[in-house]
């Protein structure tokens, strides 16, 4: 028998919790990807079968391609309010950082931000990356706001997974201010 055994870090911020996703994470993840907000990531209206495929693929990546996204929480509470963090999924041409709220309740308060820098700072300090971007959709204002926030700017030369995708490259390590 082959035992693998891997340490998912938790990443505190100043008003979150960024942890390893729990099987007790799906119902919200699910709820998510029904929604209108899951437009820009393959929703809404996945059915349960490509819903769960997607959450496994997620905690399934710390397995076979660390690191992977953290569910998103608040201090004090461990309900999941989104995803952040580096992946990089098997067919995709780099490295990628991304986040989702998966609902409406915190849009505007900085979770998101807080969330997405915490999970920048460890894919370059922590997991030893040099590069990432953010594959966004076009019509997602929101997290082109955030990318651009978070100092990443437009690389229209680079491809995209879908080639359809805007590509945000992150600020190498070190120039980050």
């Amino acid at each position: 028998m082959i035992e693998t055994q891997i340490s998912i870090p938790t990443l505190t911020t100043a008003r979150l919790i960024l942890r390893a996703p729990r099987y007790e994470d799906y119902p919200a993840f699910e709820a998510f990807l029904a929604s209108d907000r899951a437009r820009f990531v393959g929703g809404p209206g996945l059915d349960a079968k490509a819903s769960w495929r997607a959450f496994t693929h997620v905690a399934g990546l710390w397995v076979l391609r660390p690191p992977s996204s953290f569910i998103i929480t608040l201090k004090g509470s461990d309900t999941p309010l989104g995803l952040a963090g580096p992946w990089f999924p098997h067919n995709w041409p780099e490295p990628e950082l991304g986040w989702s709220l998966w609902t409406d309740t915190h849009v505007g308060t900085g979770i998101a931000f807080e969330a997405a820098t915490a999970a920048r700072d460890y894919a370059f300090s922590g997991a030893g990356w040099t590069t990432a971007v953010s594959y966004i959709d076009p019509a997602n204002k929101r997290s082109i706001a955030l990318a651009e926030r978070l100092g990443a700017t437009l690389d229209a030369g680079a491809p995209s997974p879908d080639g359809t995708d805007l590509v945000y490259r992150h600020p190498a390590p070190g120039t980050l201010q």
